[in-house]
């Protein structure tokens, strides 16, 4: 697991898909944890019309499943790069496995939670989402992951059409009386999905491993 702190998205992808490209069947996985600068990113299915007026955010388009959504500080990214074929794992199991860490977290703030079958994320009880996922598979390896509302500003998500459903976006500061860490959290994030995936060791690394 990397913590790789506020990074732009377009240097990101990039390292994501080299990596992908240049692992072989012995390369251990990873995950990395960071923020990203304010970025809209539109998906394989996405459509323009649901940007609605980007203003002065950049739009860059990824090759992640999914429709448009938006990265920025306070929004924690947790890039999921997995041997799906050595974990013996479905692309549906590996959704599910990441939407039960999220929905794991938000329980230790007391926040009830599900994902839905018709659209990939996790919703509060109200319908609000607060986590998105997007995930590309190829050579049977996982890259992309998910976005997880924290302590943001909400405004941007004003300018598009989140994920193509017209759902109303919420965070995890505004579901509790005293805003989170966002440390804390991604800590109790990287624990759920670390035992979801059967890792038994977290291995914690930085941003010069694979961005420099």
């Amino acid at each position: 697991m990397r913590h790789l702190g506020l990074q732009d998205y377009s240097q990101c992808f990039e390292a994501m898909k080299a990596f992908n490209e240049r692992r072989t069947s012995s390369t251990a996985d990873e995950i990395w944890l960071l923020e990203h600068q304010p970025v809209f990113t539109q998906g394989q299915a996405g459509k323009e019309e649901y940007i609605l007026t980007p203003g002065d955010i950049p739009v860059v388009k990824s090759d992640r499943g999914g429709h448009v959504t938006y990265h920025g500080p306070g929004q924690i990214t947790a890039y999921i790069l997995v041997d799906l074929k050595r974990l013996k794992l479905g692309v549906r199991d590996l959704v599910s496995l990441i939407e039960h860490a999220l929905v794991d977290t938000l329980q230790d703030w007391k926040i009830s939670a599900s994902p839905r079958k018709d659209a990939p994320g996790v919703y509060i009880a109200s319908g609000e989402k607060i986590a998105s996922l997007g995930l590309r598979i190829r050579k049977g390896c996982s890259y992309h992951g998910l976005n997880f509302n924290i302590a943001m500003d909400m405004a941007p998500w004003q300018q598009i059409n989140p994920c193509g459903l017209g759902v109303a976006m919420t965070q995890l500061s505004d579901l509790v009386d005293q805003p989170p860490n966002i440390q804390a959290v991604s800590d109790k994030l990287i624990d759920y999905l670390s035992a979801g995936l059967g890792y038994n060791e977290v291995q914690i690394g930085s941003s010069s491993a694979v961005l420099n």
